[in-house]
């Protein structure tokens, strides 16, 4: 994959950086990890099939294939926990714990259509939203994401795409990536909150964009009447490592304070059990938003904190 990825890239207006983010991703991928023998034989093992074509049917990100869904189900699992989806291969539902759907229906009328751009997906996961990007004719949709189990999972659906569409996840951070203004459209979901430093995530955000270029920023808030921000004294929602939950008035003054321009809030939604659940494809963890909630009362988390509400704001550079 990352021989199509060097290939590929130096094609596009990404070139100058092309060399650098492959070196980077071979030393991530290098790390000594127990699971990446599991991961990489059930790539072989899918690789044995006979690959398909790929397209979005609302709401799956779908290959059309005649795999015997049984075989399928037993080397996907060898990948678990599936978190973004939901994918669709010939019979099989693989029914992730997001579905990116919901959130992608939110957003998608709002942005400059993406056709002919250098897209990047920061916290990509397995690359669903990089998928659908590319599916809207991107020239290039590099997904980032540190976590090497979803990159394994991005390269198990690749295998599976007869012609995979211009998308790739490589095993980055975004401090990692040359902080040069190279891409046209950077979308940033459900990672701002993790940022011990968010002014710091959002000048970087900045940094990468080109001129005018759009950063899509999704992550959760509170409600004003609960202030200006809140700080986790431990965890939230049960989640570690998540430092900071601003209003939408006070995300808005740090972008305004980032040097980001044409601000404007499309969207802001609580998060409901529609949108995430356990399925059979998160594994053992089977817990999801209905176990991080207060049993007795639903607007608060088992903390009782506000329950997670998460909003979009589109901006320019």
């Amino acid at each position: 994959m990352l021989k199509d990825f060097e290939k590929h890239c130096k094609s596009t207006s990404l070139s100058p950086i092309c060399t650098s983010l492959v070196e980077l991703s071979m030393q991530a991928f290098g790390v000594n990890n127990g699971n990446i023998p599991k991961w990489e034989n059930a790539i072989i093992d899918l690789e044995a099939n006979q690959p398909g074509p790929v397209s979005f049917k609302h709401p799956f990100v779908a290959i059309d294939s005649d795999i015997n869904p049984n075989q399928l189900t037993q080397s996907l699992k060898q990948l678990m926990p599936w978190r973004k989806g939901p994918y669709q291969i010939g019979q099989l539902n693989l029914e992730s714990e997001w579905r990116g759907d919901m959130k992608w229906d939110r957003l998608k009328d709002h942005i400059q259509p993406l056709a002919g751009k250098a897209v990047l997906d920061v916290g990509s996961g397995n690359g669903y939203f990089t998928y659908l990007m590319a599916l809207q004719g991107a020239d290039l949709a590099l997904g980032i994401e540190p976590f090497l189990l979803f990159n394994y999972q991005f390269q198990a659906i690749r295998t599976l795409i007869s012609n995979p569409p211009k998308a790739y996840v490589l095993p980055l951070k975004l401090e990692q990536m040359p902080m040069q203004p190279s891409f046209d459209t950077v979308f940033s979901m459900g990672v701002l909150y993790h940022q011990k430093d968010h002014m710091l995530h959002l000048q970087q955000l900045k940094n990468v964009l080109q001129d005018d270029g759009e950063l899509i920023l999704e992550t959760l808030v509170i409600d004003q009447m609960y202030g200006d921000q809140i700080i986790p004294e431990d965890r939230y929602a049960r989640m570690r490592n998540v430092w900071c939950l601003p209003s939408t008035d006070t995300l808005h003054t740090w972008l305004t304070q980032a040097g980001f321009n044409n601000i404007r809030l499309i969207d802001a939604t609580k998060t409901t059990p529609e949108e995430q659940r356990a399925t059979h494809w998160i594994g053992d963890n089977t817990q999801s938003i209905k176990d991080f909630l207060d049993p007795n009362d639903d607007d608060l988390t088992v903390e009782g904190l506000p329950a997670p509400k998460r909003a979009i704001f589109i901006c320019n550079k």
